[in-house]
Order: structure tokens, then C-alpha cells, then sequence
């Protein structure tokens, strides 16, 4: 019993490696900065198979009580039907504002639409006979 518990113990350490090392894929640049005490900060890196990103933020006032983080950046990739992605964001206190030419775009409104929001504005006493 104890030669083969020793057989498996060898065989288990003999086994190929994990296949997660097969596939690694290095950081070849990598930057940071901070955060700072101005609570700013920036960073951007590479990587082995051409994913690249950047982004930096820095801390605002929006009020006397109230603080947000503007931050800007980018990345690219090649997705896995070798088409080239590349996205650009902001965000702030307002939302995350995304662009890139991959994204949906949503359909124009229809001028009918349109004209009838404009009436609306224009008669807001209708929307409210009490007024």
C-alpha cells in the first residue's frame, strides 16, 4: 500500500501544469499615480495580447458638502472575431458617458413626436386644466 500511495503521490506531482499558466498573458507597461491627497489619480497599463487601457479622475466640490470624481479614460481590445474595439468614457456626477463606434445608437424620434413635445411645452396649461 505504501509503494503505491508513493506512485500516486509522484504521478500527481509529475502531472502537466495547470493549463491557466498555459495561457498567461503579461503586463508589458504598466503606470500609476496615486491617489494623491488632492484625491486625483491616473493609471494605464498594456498587456501581451494587445488590450491596452488609461484613465485618470480627479476629486471635485460640487457643493460645500458634496464631493464627486470627474475621471476620463479609454481601452481597446481585440474581440474574439479579431474586429478592433475601442471604447472612451467620462463619468461624473451626471452618469458614465461611453463612446465607441461598436455601441447601439438609438433611432432618431420621429418629427411627429417631436412636434407634439414642442405643443406641450408651448401649452402647459392644458396638462393642467387648474392652472
Amino acid at each position: 500500500i505504501a509503494t503505491l500511495l508513493c506512485v500516486l503521490i509522484v504521478a500527481a506531482f509529475a502531472a502537466p501544469p495547470n493549463s491557466l499558466h498555459d495561457n498567461f498573458i503579461p503586463i508589458v507597461a504598466s503606470q500609476q499615480d496615486g491617489p494623491n491627497s488632492d484625491g486625483s489619480y491616473s493609471y494605464s497599463y498594456q498587456t501581451g495580447n494587445g488590450i491596452q487601457a488609461q484613465e485618470q479622475g480627479q476629486l471635485f466640490n460640487i457643493d460645500k458638502d458634496e464631493a464627486a470624481l470627474r475621471v476620463q479614460g479609454s481601452f481597446s481590445y481585440t474581440d474574439d472575431n479579431g474586429i478592433p474595439i475601442s471604447l472612451s468614457y467620462s463619468a461624473d456626477e451626471t452618469g458614465f458617458h461611453p463612446q465607441g463606434e461598436h455601441l447601439p445608437v438609438a433611432p432618431p424620434i420621429p418629427s411627429a413626436i417631436l412636434r407634439a413635445l414642442e405643443y406641450n411645452a408651448q401649452h402647459p396649461e392644458e396638462d393642467n386644466p387648474e392652472a
